[in-house]
């Protein structure tokens, strides 16, 4: 091959990685970016939900239903689209430049016809949300976030392909650096928008939703500017030839994100799920689950980016087929996350009451029910913080396999057959209320992060390392 059509060596190539103290570093280097910035987006949703909380708990229980209507839709989107990470991955560790430039090119064609699709079927929300028995009150003024908020889709899936692959080539600093000037520019919209400050007028729950939209747009365009400028990807020339298609790279997209957005999309799902059953319960047990699930999902965000970092480290393992640096790269992986959120099952048992002080006033009599409510699910989510670190670094790993259509079943199985009845049952059979819907969720991810790991474990006798796709 020429020049022009080959990467250059890997820094964090065989050498490197020969040892376990070698993949340990080089994963740890990878990925502690990614977690900040994960972390970092989870504090702009954090703000969000902060800020709603300061207007009181129904401003807050309609944002979480709308919430709880847009990220199932979008964390589908976004699943598709992460197919882009572990593609490119395997073009580096295949040495292919072309592959790398077409798959970030057809990345932004699925994100486009993504949002094409989504957004419509966003704007249905009202009738939706009436035939699901929701409260009138409520379902109006989540109906104002969500005319706003459905337009953040469209930079939030551009960002995703641009962070694949600068992630693939080991950039993430600069994904930390933007997603932190993301988190501070939501904050600041937040505060004047909302709260009506700087002589404009208050916006209220529209202007959390514009503020959301405005940061995200500004992330995305600072990362278009560094790809393009930048010399180490100057050279993908990813926007050139833009409406030219690769058809077999699309269609190899939808082939394996879709697998992964509809496992996502089962996992979001069976919370959203338990929003609505929680619905049913009252104003207050929905501020509490709220509450409760945004910590959850804040301590989620550090074994999340330590299983995107393993699915590029497996990634490129198994682009230049080698299978030693595969298990050594998932199972770091998965020892780095479980062991991340042994410590914050501990933290969420022990200062519950704590943390749950910081988004509802303690002061307010009216939330002193959401308050106690929310400290009681936060115990419950604790238990399960060991096995929800389990199954997603074990599914990244996978991904970087290209295995997704097995896990997807996995996912669907352990989140609807097992975790959702479980849910029903134990908190309006037999009378558990929130503690029941919220026991339920933790045997759903129990399921699937055994069966997950498991596969993985057995990934040499099912066949899952023979052939990179991307390289193929």
């Amino acid at each position: 091959m020429s020049t022009d059509n080959t990467l250059a060596a890997s820094p964090t190539g065989p050498a490197e990685t020969a040892t376990w103290g070698g993949e340990l570093r080089a994963t740890f280097n990878l990925a502690w970016p990614l977690v900040i910035a994960q972390l970092a987006q989870n504090a702009l949703v954090t703000t969000d939900v902060i800020m709603m909380g300061w207007l009181g708990p129904r401003y807050l229980a309609a944002g979480a239903l709308a919430s709880a209507f847009l990220m199932p839709i979008l964390l589908f989107g976004i699943g598709i689209v992460g197919a882009v990470a572990p593609l490119v991955a395997q073009a580096r560790g295949a040495r292919q430049i072309k592959a790398v430039r077409r798959i970030v090119r057809q990345g932004f064609w699925a994100a486009a016809l993504i949002t094409a699709l989504m957004i419509p079927f966003l704007m249905q929300m009202r009738p939706i949300f009436e035939f699901l028995g929701q409260d009138p009150g409520n379902t109006a003024m989540a109906e104002d976030y969500l005319q706003i908020a459905l337009w953040s889709c469209v930079p939030q899936l551009l960002i995703v392909v641009l962070r694949s692959l600068l992630a693939a080539f080991d950039a993430t600093r600069v994904i930390l650096i933007v997603t932190v000037a993301g988190v501070a520019l939501n904050a600041v919209l937040n505060y004047v928008l909302i709260f009506g400050h700087l002589g404009l007028p208050r916006m209220e729950l529209r202007g959390a939703a514009l503020a959301t939209v405005l940061s995200y747009s500004a992330m995305f365009g600072l990362m278009l500017v560094y790809v393009l400028r930048q010399r180490r990807f100057r050279r993908f020339h990813i926007l050139v030839r833009f409406w030219k298609p690769d058809w077999s790279r699309f269609a190899q997209i939808f082939r394996i994100g879709l697998p992964i957005g509809l496992t996502i999309l089962a996992e979001v799902a069976l919370f959203t799920a338990a929003a609505f059953l929680m619905g049913w319960l009252g104003t207050d047990e929905v501020a509490a689950h709220a509450v409760a699930l945004q910590c959850a999902s804040t301590a989620f965000m550090v074994p999340l980016g330590l299983g995107m970092a393993a699915s590029v480290r497996v990634g490129i393992a198994y682009g230049r087929g080698d299978h030693d640096a595969i298990g050594k790269a998932g199972w770091t992986g998965f020892a780095l996350g479980t062991g991340f959120m042994a410590f914050t099952a501990l933290l969420f048992i022990t200062a519950g009451p704590f943390i749950v002080g910081l988004f509802l006033d303690r002061n307010e009599p009216a939330n002193a029910t959401a308050l106690q409510l929310a400290a009681t699910y936060l115990v419950i989510a604790g238990i399960f913080q060991l096995v929800d670190g389990a199954q997603v670094t074990a599914a990244n790993a996978l991904r970087g396999l290209s295995d997704t259509a097995i896990p997807m079943v996995v996912a669907i199985f352990g989140y609807w057959v097992i975790g959702m009845p479980t849910a029903y049952l134990l908190g309006f059979v037999a009378g558990w209320r929130g503690v029941g819907i919220w026991t339920g969720l933790a045997v759903g991810l129990a399921c699937v992060a055994v069966l997950l790991v498991g596969r993985f474990a057995l990934r040499e006798r099912l066949g899952l390392t023979s052939k990179p796709i991307a390289a193929a």
